[in-house]
């Protein structure tokens, strides 16, 4: 069996690779639904509860986090942002997978 010598470089990005800053991130995860499973101080006016009796950030008709500055792009309510929001790590995994789907 003889082998091909001639190797073609491809260039693939994944996610380790993928930098994401606050610059570029384009808040893909605030299209998530985002429920309230602590309080951190949400203004009640940012707070959906259901028939149910639970609690999740507001969203807007489009799908956007009622609290995400359009303008801007940023949380408006970034110091009492939910554990969940608190917890999603910027170019992480789910990150990235979101960035995929929405981008």
């Amino acid at each position: 069996m003889k082998i091909n010598k001639h190797v073609i470089p491809i260039n693939v990005a994944t996610p380790a690779e993928t930098k994401v800053t606050c610059e570029s991130c384009e808040a893909c995860c605030c299209r998530l639904k985002v429920m309230l499973i602590t309080d951190t101080g949400v203004p009640n006016h940012f707070i959906e509860t259901d028939e149910y009796g639970s609690s999740s950030m507001a969203q807007l008709d489009d799908g956007w986090c009622a609290a995400l500055n359009r303008k801007t792009m940023m949380c408006m309510i970034y110091e009492n942002r939910p554990l969940v929001c608190r917890e999603f790590e910027m170019g992480g995994d789910e990150c990235i997978d979101e960035r995929t789907a929405n981008l």
